[in-house]
């Protein structure tokens, strides 16, 4: 059978009349890939079926939450079982103490814990903490990492290697930006240069300590630590934006690989099972100053909700050793092959990889932060993901987006992809039709 999208065509056209850009996030509309989205139907494991009845592989995974594969069987109970008993409350539950517990076993630098809607509101409440708990106005973020879509994290660098922040994207003014200063990744000159001048303005440091949405990008040796040297030095908190990497690269995120003890860290995607969720927390000192303990006020009608944090614990409840083990082996396949396509076509991509998470960047240069990310050649991505699309393969639609394994992939399946990719490499270095 052909590959065809006529029904994910024919539903686009009616989307773009009701919604913009037809999507309700804009990474879905696939505008740097080009071509139509395809509507998804159903999933199971690791598997996608489009409205045209396509099946596909899924390196997208929800962007991250389906660690264990579409509709695991356990999570999918949890959810109607709590279902049955009502989808809200807007009041305590005996679950959300259980998640503050669980997520306290994974992760020991969080000492309390505060459930949220989205990992949006986790990094915005931490941020406002930070700043209450410093009296301090600044923060530095780092280029490229996405914190998602609050104000003071809608800002782009400016000239020079630490500058300050200019909003991209309008309805952000300049007054936030300015208190939003950016720094490159894996650069401990530019954050101790802000320091040398700003050192009492600075409330705190956030990044994603393995950056996910700029591609997936390792941090070069001993920086997270000096991350966590510099902010005790000066006062400030460093705050670790997990919403992607927590209970993703291992049980207790970024934080257990590299031994780093954060101030506040931000959660999401894994402890929601595939519903919307978030959450962040840190040492019992500056989370008791959130509301009602304290006077930093943050609230959600939501937060906590019944259904999501059932989903979450069913996930969180199943995640062990072998879980990872899995994971790395799976991994370690893909990584294998695709060096291997590479080899074959003559080419020196930038392959990176951390467990179940790895990212194809089309760039012969090292990339080391978003700058090196950018050399990437777009044109020759969005060839290379339709092709592998038309091949049954999904995969993230941008060049700059991590792809993500889950437990329910075998070796069929990444094999499967391996010669896809193969393929596919060859169609996107052809020279484009005129």
């Amino acid at each position: 059978m052909s590959f065809s999208l006529e029904k994910s065509r024919q539903l686009l056209e009616e989307a773009c009349k009701v919604m913009p850009g037809g999507v309700n996030s804009p990474v879905r509309a696939f505008r740097s890939v080009g071509g139509t989205p395809p509507f998804i139907a159903k999933a199971e494991g690791a598997y996608l079926w489009d409205e045209d009845d396509n099946k596909y592989i899924d390196y997208v995974g929800s962007w991250g939450p389906m660690l264990l594969g579409h509709a695991y069987p356990p999570v999918l109970s949890a959810v109607q079982e709590a279902a049955s008993k009502s989808t809200s409350f807007g009041a305590p539950t005996r679950r959300e103490v259980d998640m503050a517990r669980k997520i306290q076993e994974f992760f020991p630098s969080v000492e309390m814990v505060r459930l949220v809607n989205s990992g949006t509101e986790a990094t915005m409440s931490a941020i406002r903490l930070a700043r209450a708990a410093t009296q301090r106005p600044r923060i530095i973020k780092i280029a490229g990492c996405y914190h998602g879509h609050a104000d003071s994290f809608l800002i782009a660098a400016g000239s020079g290697a630490a500058t300050f922040g200019v909003p991209n994207s309008p309805g952000v003014t300049e007054g936030t930006a300015a208190n939003t200063l950016i720094a490159p990744y894996n650069d401990l000159q530019a954050i101790d240069t802000y320091f040398s001048e700003y050192k009492d303005e600075i409330a705190a440091v956030i990044l994603e300590p393995i950056p996910g949405n700029i591609g997936l990008i390792p941090p070069r040796e001993n920086y997270l630590q000096g991350l966590r040297e510099v902010t005790e030095k000066h006062g400030a908190l460093l705050i670790f934006d997990e919403v992607m990497t927590g209970f993703r690269v291992a049980k207790g995120g970024v934080q257990e690989l590299f031994g780093i003890d954060p101030d506040l860290t931000t959660m999401g995607k894994v402890i929601g099972g595939g519903l919307p969720v978030g959450a962040y927390g840190g040492k019992r000192k500056y989370m008791e100053q959130m509301s009602p303990s304290g006077p930093v006020y943050q609230a959600g009608t939501l937060s906590g909700n019944p259904l999501a944090v059932a989903a979450g614990l069913a996930m969180l409840n199943a995640i062990d050793a072998q879980v990872y083990e899995r994971l790395e082996t799976l991994g370690a396949i893909m990584e294998a092959g695709l060096r291997q396509n590479l080899k074959e076509v003559g080419k020196d991509f930038t392959l990176t990889r951390y467990g179940s998470m790895y990212c194809l960047f089309f760039t012969e240069q090292e990339v080391v932060d978003d700058v090196t990310a950018k050399t990437s050649d777009t044109a020759q991505f969005g060839r290379y993901f339709q092709a592998m699309l038309e091949r049954g393969v999904y995969l993230p639609p941008s060049q700059f987006e991590a792809n993500f394994i889950s437990t329910a992939h075998t070796e069929a399946d990444i094999e499967k992809t391996i010669a896809a990719s193969r393929e596919s490499l060859e169609i996107a270095l052809s020279k484009p039709k005129a």
